[in-house]
């Protein structure tokens, strides 16, 4: 298992980052990896609500049922993998920070259910992880502040 931590500030307000990460079906537009998220529950938005997440990984195109697993409107939300490869959570805090916010993510992931040679990357994977998501989040950073 692989457990980081990153941050970023973002000049928009926190109801505003929050509302935005926490709509899961708006993260393919941020997430390099996910190419699709379709809300599989009803309802509001809250804690319990669930995705279908379609990712890109090395072996191709897999299918992850997300759910939030924490939901604190508007400083903390988080998504868990309930199925498909490499599990993980993304755990998302947004704090006041001036006229902005600050975006903290503790990320934890693993590299089960990747088949053959690929698998056996999976202890240094988590910095491919990190790197990565600091990616995403500053995509995440340009989407809100254009």
């Amino acid at each position: 298992m692989s457990d980081f931590t990153i941050d970023i500030d973002v000049g928009a307000p926190q109801e505003t980052v929050f509302g935005y990460i926490a709509d899961g079906s708006r993260t393919p537009e941020w997430y390099e990896a996910v190419q699709s998220a379709i809300k599989t529950t009803t309802g509001p938005t809250t804690q319990g609500t669930r995705y279908k997440f379609t990712r890109v990984l090395p072996q191709g195109a897999v299918v992850n049922e997300v759910e939030i697993s924490e939901f604190e409107e508007p400083r903390l939300v988080a998504f868990t993998s309930l199925s498909g490869p490499t599990p993980f959570t993304y755990r998302y805090r947004v704090e006041p920070r001036g006229g902005g916010s600050r975006v903290i993510l503790e990320g934890s992931i693993t590299g089960e259910g990747i088949p053959g040679p690929a698998a056996y990357l999976a202890p240094v994977a988590g910095k491919f992880f990190k790197r990565g998501m600091a990616q995403n989040l500053r995509m995440l950073k340009a989407r809100l502040e254009n």
